[in-house]
């Protein structure tokens, strides 16, 4: 990822948990990627390297890879600590693609400011197990219940439209 922060591309850093690691050894990656958005701070690269954080959980059903599933507790600890630990990353990303739409609620409390998207097509974690889906307005909707104003963003993180109070989306997509 140094190499695409001096070449100037933002990035995101991502980290799969549920594989067998250690508590330790996620402790390990997210200082990695904290010393290494450092790195793209301190030496002034042309990027802002590291726009997010995303832990997610792995999705063991259809695979050769034979795991119990994370627990919510085990992924909301893990959103806290990194919250806490890669505090050079300004956002952390909520996967409630893999822990479920109420996780992901809650996700919003321990750390993330950032929801996600929706996805009107998702076959990665989906053909392993994940079906969760979520439209646009229960996306807004559960961000509210939070007591968090939903905003749109793009991929650069750049607010595109705030929903405030009681707005809405003018086109919403039929989940499948």
């Amino acid at each position: 990822m140094q190499t695409a922060h001096k070449v100037g591309m933002n990035t995101t850093a991502t980290m799969v948990i549920g594989l067998g690691e250690t508590m330790e050894e996620r402790a390990l990656h997210m200082l990695r990627v904290r010393d290494a958005q450092d790195e793209c701070i301190q030496n002034g690269y042309d990027s802002k390297g590291f726009l997010a954080f995303i832990p997610f959980t792995f999705q063991p059903d259809n695979t050769n890879l034979k795991r119990e599933r994370e627990t919510p507790e085990a992924y909301l600890k893990t959103v806290a600590i990194g919250r806490l630990a890669i505090d050079n990353v300004p956002n952390l990303q909520s996967s409630w693609v893999t822990m479920g739409p109420e996780v992901g609620k809650l996700s919003l409390t321990y750390g993330c400011n950032d929801f996600g998207s929706t996805m009107m097509e998702e076959n990665v974690v989906s053909s392993a197990g994940a079906v969760y889906k979520v439209n646009i307005e229960s996306i807004i909707q559960l961000i509210r219940e939070t007591g968090n104003i939903p905003a749109q963003r793009n991929t650069r993180y750049d607010i595109l439209r705030v929903f405030e109070d009681n707005s809405t989306v003018e086109r919403d997509f039929v989940m499948q």
